[in-house]
């Protein structure tokens, strides 16, 4: 990955990811976090195993990021963008829609208001 991949990588992720460390920090300890999204085997479930590796990518400096961190970041924007295209119509406030979002560091109640 080249350092422009890498900024444009960054950028993008910065765009979709609207929520703070601490704030996203704080949404995976609740039940509603940890009830959304798809679970293997009863475990946590994948978006919310995302979640943790978006908040410690989120409090590293740029210089520290890794090549699997980068990935992680188009593995997050991919999935972003495709659940944002799938936005149920009516209020998405408790909605697991939005909740599954939120683990991956996108609360799209936060971008409306």
């Amino acid at each position: 990955m080249t350092s422009e991949d890498r900024r444009q990588t960054w950028d993008t992720f910065r765009d979709l990811v609207n929520m703070s460390p601490s704030a996203l920090d704080e949404w995976l300890g609740t039940e509603e976090s940890q009830a959304a999204g798809q679970h293997k085997d009863g475990g946590e479930s994948t978006g919310h195993a995302s979640g943790r590796k978006i908040v410690a990518i989120l409090r590293k400096k740029n210089g520290d990021l890794s090549e699997a961190d980068y990935q992680h970041m188009d593995k997050v924007v991919g999935y972003v963008r495709r659940h944002l295209a799938q936005r149920p119509t009516g209020d998405v406030r408790d909605s697991r829609w939005r909740h599954s979002l939120m683990n991956w560091g996108h609360d799209p109640v936060a971008e409306a208001s």
